[in-house]
């Protein structure tokens, strides 16, 4: 047994306890109070006391794309046109890297995610193993949603399910504790009604969880309700037929049965109150990516409305190739800035709110709410410890303003997941940073 103790502990599910601590044995969380008493209740115990910082749930990045890690600032000067973005982005996967360099490419942004205090991640992969590998080499908790490949016909559903199937079968071989496999069709726009249905039918009969871009942009919307733009030139490019449904994006989720199985839902940028509503009354989940809607001009999200419709919402970092970097507190600063700004906004977020969104919340959208997201005796202990003594912190009054406003991955002391820790003071516990550091600039100089 150990016993971690600082100024602060933020349990999220209870007050904020000065002067606390936390007792770990094996993977899970044994008590938690002030420094002192447990001491005495856990005289044995090892003791590890970090000082100037607060011990906290560890983060949760709900959407990424770790396998593209690779493309961080690649792809920027196309980002205006994004389908220039993506046909970038394929050719270069497809013609310039193997599969080695994709898996190396996810452990880096794995790696990248421990350093900033992400315990878990819900991470979508078209090569779904190069996820799985990656959480499994640093030690992380989530889940590896395996992505379809463009599969927009109809006809094409039986063979395009089989393949996924497959897929899916092959990565469950090498589930976890820790990592769990789903299953992302893609997009509205990128898959077939059919193999929609077909997929919500086995997730639902095999209890897998399903992930989803949705409702992303302007472009996305016309498509559905008119049948024209941007899409519309892609489809008519690549010699494809497309009948709009004429309804919004996740109206057409709720018409097809796909909300039936509660999924998560990344972006939900283009939103009407009627979706909203639809995504409250089926259950389904939102991953808020504030930072890659900016960066790509698709808007601001409604999260204040998602919150208080009570949502199960998380933030998600989304590709670094869209975002640049994978720090969920910036992502929640963002996410707040971008909420207390919004046209028609009703009241202030609140720093409490947004840390818990950023810690339960992402862990609720996962449907990992029971396991992780708060301290509490019998959880699992994933947790971290975030200094709080960085001249650009200080004086601390408030510690969720001081976390939310003041801090950033930097800040981050330790990381750990069940128990274990993956990282520590710069250093990872379980992988080379120097060895996967050299691999990736490696891996930069074939994509030029």
């Amino acid at each position: 047994m150990k016993i971690l103790s600082a100024d602060y502990v933020l349990p999220v599910s209870s007050e904020l306890i000065e002067n606390g601590a936390v007792a770990v044995e094996k993977d899970k969380i044994i008590s938690i109070g002030k420094r002192d008493e447990l001491i005495k209740k856990f005289p044995e115990a090892n003791r590890d006391n970090f000082g100037e910082a607060v011990i906290m749930p560890g983060l949760v990045n709900a959407h990424s794309h770790l396998e593209i890690t690779a493309m961080r600032g690649f792809l920027d000067d196309v980002e205006e046109d994004f389908y220039a973005w993506l046909i970038k982005l394929t050719k270069t996967r497809a013609e310039k890297l193997v599969d080695k360099d994709i898996e190396t490419s996810a452990i880096f942004g794995a790696l990248e995610g421990a350093r900033a205090g992400v315990t878990c991640f819900g991470d979508i992969g078209r090569m779904g193993k190069a996820g799985l590998q990656a959480l499994k080499k640093i030690g992380l908790r989530g889940i590896v949603f395996q992505e379809t490949e463009f599969s927009p016909k109809n006809e094409e559903a039986e063979s395009d399910f089989a393949r996924l199937k497959d897929k899916i079968l092959a990565l469950k071989e090498s589930e976890t504790e820790l990592v769990k496999i789903g299953v992302s069709p893609h997009a509205p726009y990128t898959v077939s009604r059919k193999l929609f249905e077909k997929i919500t039918d086995y997730a639902l009969a095999e209890n897998i969880k399903i992930t989803i871009h949705a409702a992303e942009s302007n472009q996305e919307r016309e498509f559905f309700l008119t049948g024209e733009g941007f899409f519309a030139e892609v489809y008519e490019k690549l010699n494809l037929k497309w009948n709009a449904p004429k309804v919004s994006v996740i109206e057409y989720l709720a018409e097809i049965g796909v909300l039936r199985a509660k999924p998560l839902l990344a972006h939900c940028v283009k939103v009407s109150e009627r979706d909203i509503e639809l995504i409250a009354e089926t259950g389904s989940r939102i991953a808020h990516c504030p930072k890659s809607n900016a960066k790509f001009g698709h808007g601001i999200a409604p999260l204040e409305k998602f919150l208080d419709k009570k949502i199960r919402v998380g933030f998600g970092s989304d590709s670094v190739a869209s975002n640049n970097t994978c720090d969920i507190l910036e992502e929640a600063r963002f996410a707040t800035l971008f909420a207390r700004n919004i046209k028609d906004k009703k009241r202030f977020l609140t720093a409490r709110e947004i840390i818990e969104t950023a810690t339960l919340g992402g862990a609720s959208a996962l449907g990992l709410e029971n396991e992780i997201g708060t301290l509490e005796a019998n959880k699992q202990a994933d947790l971290i410890v975030v200094a709080l003594d960085n001249i650009a912190q200080m004086p601390v009054h408030n510690v969720y303003s001081a976390l939310l406003f003041a801090s950033n991955a930097r800040d981050v002391r330790l990381t750990m997941v069940g128990g274990e820790e993956v990282y520590r003071d710069g250093q990872a516990k379980k992988a080379s940073s120097k060895e996967i550091t050299l691999k990736m600039k490696e891996i930069a100089g074939k994509c030029k």
